[in-house]
């Protein structure tokens, strides 16, 4: 946290520049270092524990048994190791080497991250409300997928915050 809130301090962190960095979304502007390694950081959280908690789901429902630890346990490192390797590579969005075409990128980067801050504690609140049975297990897998798609469908339709695509000409704004 100290270290996050220097570079915060310093205005070396995506949202806390000085002014904004990008201002229109078509530029072909070298992506800082620092957007790129947090943005890595940020797709690997919220890639890794939907995966992850889609697969615990998943195996509880067709098997009656909860193994989510042991698909944590195996499951973590690779697949974080393979969003952080695709990050240093600079093939996710938002992480590229230039910030040209982050008028669409966006769009995916916030979807997930709306999908899962709202599926995640939803799935919480069913863990703790319904018993751990088979057909429990599948209600919650489906409310937890329902919800992923769903988002997915607001997020594509640009309904929700920071989802619109911003297009050729227009100025970044603050939505």
């Amino acid at each position: 946290m100290l270290v996050t809130g220097i570079f915060g301090l310093r205005g070396q962190l995506p949202g806390v520049e000085p002014r904004p960095y990008i201002i229109r979304f078509v530029e072909d502007k070298p992506n800082p270092l620092y957007r790129r390694i947090c943005y890595t950081f940020a797709w690997s959280v919220v890639i890794t524990f939907a995966i992850l908690n889609f697969a615990g789901l998943a195996v509880a429902a067709f098997t009656g048994v909860w193994r989510l630890k042991q698909i944590y346990s195996y499951g973590y490192l690779p697949i974080a190791g393979a969003v952080w390797i695709l990050g240093a590579l600079g093939k996710l969005p938002r992480v590229k080497p230039s910030t040209q075409g982050e008028g669409h990128e966006r769009r995916y980067f916030y979807g997930a991250v709306w999908a899962c801050c709202i599926a995640q504690p939803v799935l919480g609140v069913l863990w703790k409300l319904l018993p751990h049975t088979p057909l429990a297990d599948s209600v919650k897998l489906a409310v937890f997928t329902a919800i992923i798609g769903f988002v997915a469908f607001l997020s594509w339709r640009g309904v929700l915050p920071r989802t619109r695509p911003i297009v050729p000409g227009e100025l970044a704004i603050s939505d």
